[in-house]
């Protein structure tokens, strides 16, 4: 079922569906010893501080069209960081009209317009363990509106906005709506993959596993980055010329099985 922004099948009252996006992304990293475990963690906690999540939720809410009512920011000791912003929706003829389209959006660096009810937050998952080498930092964010405002025009943005190796991301309508006659609609828009909002571009850089529940108007998609370079993931003092053979493979393998892992959401033996 199409509904134009203005509203082509005609509402009882104001448009009660909830639309939820939630964006899971995972940086892995391989830190050979405890000095550069924490100079990973003190690298993320600078580069993904509460200022800096600030901005990109704010964007966040400027790309879906959103008013911005309040912002609560913390930074975390010994690290992480969270931001919540509540939002409201004005009335739609105040609004954007691509605020209403369900697509992938601007790029970071051509941001949009307004935004209004619900709320978005980010909450930071920086981590590593001394044994394995591995460290890995997480940040989660989800947009929750009411109404016609759609957070899947953000999702372009967010993907963009994080050096990503994983990805998994959840969309999610809730609720329903009544037209004048009392029939309920329970979504106002057509989705068959949350893949159909993220650019070809991206998606040719990824391995991708929708797991969705389309009698719910539940949408999963998994990813996962086809390209791997070593060099990528050592960090600071760490090259690949400063390796054995031996030692690249083992660091190789210990990082795909951590991005496998994830991606899978199991451990692998």
């Amino acid at each position: 079922m199409e509904l134009s922004p203005n509203q082509i099948t005609e509402l009882h009252g104001f448009n009660n569906l909830t639309k939820s996006l939630s964006f899971n992304m995972y940086d892995i990293c391989y830190t050979r010893s405890q000095e550069e475990r924490d100079a990973y963690l003190e690298y993320i906690d600078d580069v993904y501080n509460a200022d800096r999540l600030t901005e990109i939720l704010t964007n966040v809410a400027d790309i879906i069209g959103a008013n911005i009512l309040n912002v609560a920011k913390q930074d975390y000791v010994p690290q992480g960081a969270s931001v919540t912003i509540l939002v409201s929706e004005g009335p739609v003829d105040e609004s954007p009209d691509e605020a209403f389209e369900e697509s992938p959006g601007p790029i970071p660096g051509s941001v949009v317009a307004q935004m209004d009810k619900s709320h978005i937050t980010v909450h930071t998952y920086p981590e590593s363990h001394p044994d394995d080498g591995i460290s890995t930092f997480r940040a989660d964010i989800d947009v929750s509106t009411c109404g016609e405002i759609s957070p899947l025009k953000a999702l372009n943005y967010m993907i963009q906005s994080f050096e990503t190796d994983v990805m998994t991301i959840d969309y999610r309508v809730r609720g329903f709506t009544r037209d004048v006659t009392g029939h309920k609609l329970f979504i106002d828009h057509e989705i068959n993959s949350i893949q159909n909002y993220i650019p070809e571009e991206i998606q040719e850089m990824y391995h991708m596993i929708d797991v969705n529940v389309y009698q719910e108007n539940i949408f999963h998609t998994k990813c996962k980055l086809k390209e791997f370079d070593l060099e990528h993931y050592l960090f600071f003092s760490n090259t690949k010329e400063k390796l054995t053979p031996d030692e690249e493979l083992m660091i190789a393998e210990k990082l795909i099985t951590e991005m496998d892992e994830i991606f899978y959401g199991k451990n692998i033996i």
